[in-house]
């Protein structure tokens, strides 16, 4: 992991989405010099392009240290400690662009910031559990199709997934079902979209219920804000842990 996170600082990628965050964070405060202005575009960009850059750069990763892998397969080393350190590697580097991208700007205008700290900090968090995700699901991705192509397009298709048709399904669902009761099942179908969950992790604390959608009311008037936001840390968490489960079990059975 320590060599990994070492070479992954250095990588250009990373160093582009620093400065893409750093640069766009800035401009935003010196545009609008509003708190929340700011931090609601910022919110929209994290949950688009960190999934997307997150998922492509992880598959990459994966695909391009493959003979990396099979040679440190070769020594005595255990395939759970390899993999943990492959991925730990990634991730901590990419939190790291990503918070520090977008917490640089708003240290220096600090004070601008006061009153909305715990709002910064969820959208961190948001953004810190959508790298992780969507890293975890490249590499399961990457592990289990050995073709380069076809695990670039899949991933690329989770995300459009995750980000577009998704909400198209939903939309859809309650269109065709609206003389029933759907509160319940927009909830489930809520907690099962990562993206959802990082949205609505960070605009319950806004007062800006119009933004927050169908499903994002109905999230807010089940649990309310407090309960909300537990909710869906807990299932970030989860769907944190289920991806990099599964692509560990890939890992292990698959004969490189």
């Amino acid at each position: 992991m320590k060599y990994q996170i070492h070479d992954n600082v250095r990588s250009k990628w990373l160093i582009g989405l620093f400065v893409f965050f750093v640069i766009f964070t800035y401009w935003l405060i010196s545009f609008t010099a509003e708190p929340s202005k700011v931090l609601m575009s910022v919110l929209n960009v994290v949950i688009i392009f960190i999934p997307l850059f997150s998922i492509i750069i992880g598959t990459i990763y994966t695909y391009n240290n493959k003979n990396y892998i099979i040679f440190m397969l070769t020594q005595p080393i255990n395939r759970k400690t390899l993999f943990f350190g492959l991925i730990l590697g990634l991730v901590f580097p990419f939190i790291l662009s990503f918070v520090l991208g977008i917490g640089i700007p708003i240290l220096l205008n600090y004070q601008l910031f006061m009153a909305t700290l715990d709002i910064v900090v969820l959208l961190m968090l948001t953004g810190t559990f959508l790298i992780t995700i969507f890293i975890a699901l490249a590499s399961l991705i990457s592990t289990f199709y050995d073709d380069k192509l076809k695990g670039l397009g899949i991933s690329i298709f989770v995300w459009l997934f995750f980000t577009v048709i998704y909400d198209g399904l939903i939309l859809y669902i309650l269109q065709a079902f609206q003389d029933y009761p759907l509160e319940k099942l927009a909830l489930i179908l809520t907690l099962i979209n990562p993206i959802d969950l990082g949205r609505i992790l960070t605009v319950l604390k806004f007062d800006v219920s119009a933004l927050m959608g169908y499903t994002g009311a109905v999230f807010e008037k089940f649990f309310g804000s407090g309960l909300g936001i537990t909710i869906s840390l807990v299932m970030l968490g989860i769907w944190s842990y289920l991806p990099i489960k599964l692509a560990l079990r890939v890992f292990n059975k698959k004969d490189l």
